[in-house]
């Protein structure tokens, strides 16, 4: 019997794919009840309007039907073969805008896939559409509302209308819980997946740098950049990292559970806001009644010089690395990034309606890596990460586990929107180490998520997803519709 509208929207990625090898539906069946979806609430006039999409994809359905014809001559390219993703619009697909929510992108087209993107379609996985971001991954003004971009617009938080989805990868987070696809692909710089997950009540996860291919993203850092998974399981999330990077145990180790997992708690890493703070010790003193092993551990935490020599780092790298990529990218438009200040300078009122880009001033000013300033700032900024706070934490343990972010905030396009938010500074040592990070849901607070952060060594992903399993199989927030936004659940009466 063929699976319903509704059950496709709701089920998982590796559900999906069962669904598909049975032959209880179809990619196509699949693709045409996404798009359904995608039509009926996200686009601007829709009654939610939550804005998540930026483009759909033209050849969504000739690809899913492409694919269905390979899997009825049983031709299997990966465990999601027919399953469909959407990926953030600062990663190159050919067909889709690859603007990074800028004007100063469209219409210029994306000469060929970015490298992740290939391994997609080679896994045959169904390119869905373009999700919307923070304006250029939200390093543009210290006074942006995360999820808005000139090309996008706003995206909202289907858990409430009126609260921030997150950024950057707002869109990608928000099509995700609104069951708007059972997939997608994120980056992060500094807290980019981690944030989106966390407010949206789903799980990501940030490799380490180099891990997942960085060509043909639209780039701020090339020492903190780095794209990876996101969806609404742990296991979709392994599935999809196997794709991403080639390898074939992470589900394995995922599935063999938690029991052998060295575990720290970062009791000192708190977001400052008492409710979340309050539900993450409770959180960890469940798992040790349920008989997960964890130790606590103290770790270092930023002060003012390291961010400031964050900042210069990511300032000189945006320099050389937006600039070169502008320059390789083809079509009419900016080709350095002074001729991209001076773009949105001459479209201000499609480009700066609400906050300028004063980190692209300063950006420019720096004249990119050149000099001892930007030589200085990152080595002083490596030792802190790496010497002075991860390997001191991680020295006896495989990974440590700390709250995020607070629930999410309102949105405030006049005054930045980010006035009442709270988060701790979980993202930072393992951003500037280019580390890896982990975010799952650890429940919600005033009917918002919040989720859990896990921080490991490189090379340790597999265990970091496999103890994300653990606290997800612990805390089964699937159940009860705790994790499903309220205009999403069965009306009652």
């Amino acid at each position: 019997m063929a699976l319903s509208s509704g059950a496709l929207g709701e089920s998982s990625a590796m559900e999906l794919a069962e669904a598909l090898g049975t032959g209880e539906t179809s990619s196509a069946e699949i693709v045409t009840a996404l798009l359904d979806r995608i039509a009926e609430i996200d686009a601007p006039g829709t009654a939610i309007e939550l804005r998540s999409i930026l483009a759909l994809a033209p050849d969504a359905l000739e690809s899913a039907q492409r694919l269905d014809d390979e899997r009825s001559q049983g031709s299997l390219r990966s465990h999601l073969h027919g399953v469909p993703i959407l990926v953030k619009d600062n990663v190159e697909v050919v067909g889709l805008p690859g603007s990074a929510g800028s004007t100063a992108l469209v219409g210029r087209p994306v000469p060929r896939d970015a490298p992740l993107v290939t391994k997609l379609r080679e896994a045959g996985l169904v390119i869905l559409g373009a999700t919307n971001l923070s304006q250029w991954a939200n390093m543009r003004s210290p006074f942006s509302t995360s999820g808005w971009s000139a090309v996008g617009g706003l995206t909202v938080n289907p858990y409430r209308l009126d609260r921030c989805a997150g950024g950057s990868s707002s869109g990608s987070g928000a099509a995700l819980a609104a069951r708007l696809a059972p997939l997608a692909i994120g980056t992060e710089t500094d807290g980019s997946i981690t944030c989106p997950a966390s407010l949206n009540g789903v799980v990501g996860i940030k490799p380490a740098v180099g891990t997942v291919p960085g060509e043909g993203i639209v780039p701020i850092s090339s020492s903190q950049d780095s794209a990876g998974p996101m969806a609404r399981t742990v296991r979709d999330v392994a599935a999809l990292y196997e794709v991403l990077t080639g390898l074939d145990y992470v589900l394995n180790r995922v599935e063999r559970g938690v029991a052998d997992a060295r575990i720290a708690v970062a009791a000192n890493l708190t977001t400052g806001h008492a409710a979340t703070d309050r539900l993450f010790l409770d959180v960890v003193e469940a798992a040790r009644e349920a008989g997960i092993s964890t130790t606590e551990v103290t770790v270092a935490q930023a002060n003012a010089s390291v961010d400031a020599d964050e900042l210069t780092v990511l300032l000189c790298e945006m320099f050389d690395d937006l600039t070169a990529f502008l320059s390789r990218r083809g079509g009419e438009g900016p080709l350095t990034l002074a001729e991209c200040i001076d773009f949105e300078n001459e479209h201000r009122d499609i480009e700066l309606p609400f906050f300028g880009h004063e980190f692209f001033d300063q950006s420019l000013a720096t004249g990119g890596r050149v000099g001892e300033k930007y030589a200085e700032a990152r080595a002083r900024n490596v030792e802190w990460a790496v010497d002075e706070c991860l390997t001191p934490a991680l020295s006896n343990v495989d990974c440590f586990i700390a709250p995020c972010y607070s629930p999410a905030w309102k949105n405030d396009l006049v005054l930045g929107g980010s006035g009442s938010a709270h988060w701790s500074q979980v993202t930072q040592a393992p951003a500037i180490a280019g580390w890896p990070i982990a975010t799952v849901p650890m429940g919600v607070v005033d009917g918002l998520p919040v989720g859990l952060s896990i921080v490991g060594r490189p090379g340790n992903e597999a265990t970091m997803l496999a103890v994300a399993a653990g606290f997800e199989s612990l805390l089964n927030l699937a159940e009860g519709d705790v994790l499903v936004p309220k205009f999403l659940r069965p009306q009652k009466g």
